[in-house]
Formats: C-alpha cells, structure tokens, sequence
C-alpha cells in the first residue's frame, strides 16, 4: 500500500509531502516507510518493522489520520494486491 500527500504551496515555500509505503519485508515482517519534508528537497526517512500485516496497516492508518488532520491531502493512493 502506497499513499502520497500534500499541504499545497503557501507563499514561496514549496508544498510539503508525506509520503506511506508499506511493503513486505524478507523476513517475513512488514515494514511502514514514512518519508516527509518540502518538495523538491531531501526529506526524512523513518522505517518501522511490525510481525505482521495487520499491525503494519493499522500504523500506516493511524499516521495517515494524523496527516490529515495536520492539513495534508491525499494525491495519490495504491492498494496492495493480495
């Protein structure tokens, strides 16, 4: 699952993103990639490692809630195929 979001430009500052990835990990865990900052600059990077899917999506749900109500948008949205 992919989800990629925006607050959209204020002034000369560039727009900030927030972007969720979750993949599958070869450990057979799942790990929640979070990577936020400006457009068009290196942001940061945190990666968390969860035992399974479910826990991993529950994360990835929370974050996105708390995004939102930050101001962010969601541009861009992927499911997981099973």
């Amino acid at each position: 699952m992919r989800i990629y979001m925006q607050i959209p430009p204020t002034g000369d500052k560039a727009p900030r993103y927030y972007h969720l990835h979750l993949q599958e990990d070869l450990l057979e865990g799942w790990t929640l990639l979070r990577e936020w900052g400006y457009q068009g600059s290196s942001g940061r990077v945190r990666r968390e490692h969860f035992d399974d899917r479910e826990q991993a999506e529950a994360a990835l749900l929370k974050v996105r809630d708390e995004q939102l109500q930050r101001g962010y948008q969601v541009v861009f949205l992927q499911a997981q195929s099973d």
